[in-house]
């Protein structure tokens, strides 16, 4: 599979991007590419080294004649968001991404595909071994842990680095240049409850909800999709309302940075309620799907009889979870009054993990403003807290201030109208970009970011355009032939 991604053209960009999905590159578990970007760099003769943290810093002098513009930091990370369908049997730890073409998208087989970041990674590998490509002189940045904390970002020391511009290669709309992004912090609900025995006289149901599409819980928060922990919230609280239903059990969500697309729950309720239960179950059933048949076609609501559970949760702490979910905000908090269109406020409640007298809520707050970003996070920490638990803020990271003076944006904007007859998109985005981090000990870079177009991140249904890439991969040359002079 990966020899036919390599024919693809560009092949300099899809042949690094296949060797580089052979390896597995998880959040929090990047040592086997760390070392495949170290062998990388070394192998090509080139100054390679280590941080402290895990980034990957590779350094090129400039091409013959680009002696006198200023350094370039080309930077892209190197971990991927693990998610596939729950169908699919496949071992992050050990498999390579299997990716296959169809028409003008590059897919992965029932798994994330890896295209964030992997192609703004996979682009300067293909300029660091390139030997006809003019550019000045070159630090390629791979940071690891974007996905889960942004932690190589923030470890990345001051002084290190001494390029002038930044180029990140982590936007995924091929027209749009970025110039500022979302800070974030997650915030955990967490608390205990007594199990209490299986009431008599009750039967067993496990309430799935599937097929929603999930993606990516900033650049997708805006588009009215489904949160499969609020739909199954709701289920929950039909049923308890009506029919006294009992939790056993609730594993819904994934990874904080994607909108949940699975939840599953196992619940109690008295015999004498089945056909009712069962009855009202189909009509919430229809009412939710009626809702989201735009946005959410493949959406499937079940509820199947199994065997009992041994235990359920006290009744006091259930009734009180399920309020607080219900009132916890998800979805859009506050658009942007600056920037027409732009999400400035926005959560995700990523996971619920209700099990063996333990609760656990996480949430990822997002906001281009830090007070509101405040204000939205003590929002959550007041319901959780109402409901008995211990809020927790961590991972707090900043926002990426918009600089609409920037030289480098300028040089950006000419390129783009000289190439494609057409303005780009000049944006700040509702993720999390690593600029905003990097900016904070590299206060004087000039940065910016770019990317080829990439549906669907953090899914199962992540797609890369070929000809985006080729769009992407010409204008990133033709821009590093651009560079300013040094002053």
């Amino acid at each position: 599979m990966s020899s036919e991604i390599k024919t693809l053209e560009p092949s300099a960009v899809w042949s690094r991007f296949a060797d580089l999905n052979a390896v597995p590159r998880a959040s929090k578990k990047e040592e086997k590419v760390i070392a495949f970007m170290l062998d990388f760099g070394k192998k090509l003769g080139l100054e390679t080294l280590k941080d402290e943290t895990g980034n990957v810093i590779i350094r090129k002098p400039a091409t013959p004649g680009m002696e006198n513009r200023k350094m370039v930091v080309l930077q892209s990370h190197l971990d991927m968001v693990h998610q596939k369908n729950a169908d699919t049997d496949f071992d992050f730890d050990t498999r390579g991404i299997e990716m296959y073409a169809e028409g003008d998208w590059v897919r992965a087989r029932g798994t994330t595909l890896g295209a964030d970041n992997g192609l703004g990674v996979a682009a300067i590998m293909a300029i660091l071994e390139s030997t006809d490509i003019p550019h000045p002189a070159i630090e390629a940045l791979f940071t690891v842990d974007e996905e889960t904390g942004m932690t190589g970002a923030q470890g990345l020391k001051a002084g290190l680095l001494k390029g002038e511009i930044l180029l990140n290669l982590d936007t995924e709309e091929d027209d749009e240049i970025g110039i500022g992004c979302a800070g974030g912090v997650d915030v955990t609900a967490q608390r205990t409850y007594k199990e209490e025995p299986v009431p008599e006289g009750t039967i067993a149901f496990r309430i799935k909800v599937k097929g929603l599409q999930g993606g990516h819980s900033g650049m997708d928060i805006h588009k009215g999709l489904g949160n499969a922990n609020k739909i199954m919230n709701r289920l929950l609280f039909d049923g308890f309302e009506n029919y006294g239903l009992r939790i056993a059990s609730v594993d819904g969500g994934g990874l904080r940075n994607a909108i949940p697309r699975e939840s599953s729950a196992v619940v109690v309720i008295d015999k004498v309620h089945k056909d009712a239960f069962v009855f009202e179950f189909g009509e919430q059933e229809r009412d939710i799907k009626r809702e989201l048949h735009t946005t959410e076609p493949s959406l499937e609501i079940t509820a199947k009889p199994i065997e009992l559970p041994a235990k359920v949760m006290e009744l006091g702490v259930q009734e009180g979870i399920i309020k607080a979910l219900y009132g916890a905000h998800n979805g859009v908090y506050r658009m942007s009054a600056d920037m027409i269109g732009l999400t400035e406020t926005s959560n995700n409640i990523a996971r619920v993990e209700i099990k063996d007298g333990n609760i656990k809520i996480s949430c990822l707050t997002r906001s281009s403003v830090d007070s509101s970003k405040t204000d939205l996070a003590n929002a959550l920490r007041a319901v959780f807290e109402l409901a008995g638990c211990e809020v927790e803020f961590s991972g707090s990271y900043p926002g990426w201030q918009p600089d609409l003076d920037s030289p480098v944006l300028k040089v950006l904007r000419e390129k783009y109208e000289a190439l494609f007859e057409e303005k780009p998109n000049v944006a700040a985005c509702h993720a999390g970009l690593e600029c905003g981090i990097l900016g904070q000990n590299y206060p004087k870079m000039d940065m910016i970011s770019f990317g080829p177009t990439i549906r669907g991140a953090h899914s199962p249904d992540e797609r890369a355009s070929v000809t985006s890439v080729k769009k992407f991969w010409k204008f990133l040359k033709e821009v590093l032939k651009d560079i300013p002079e040094k002053e």
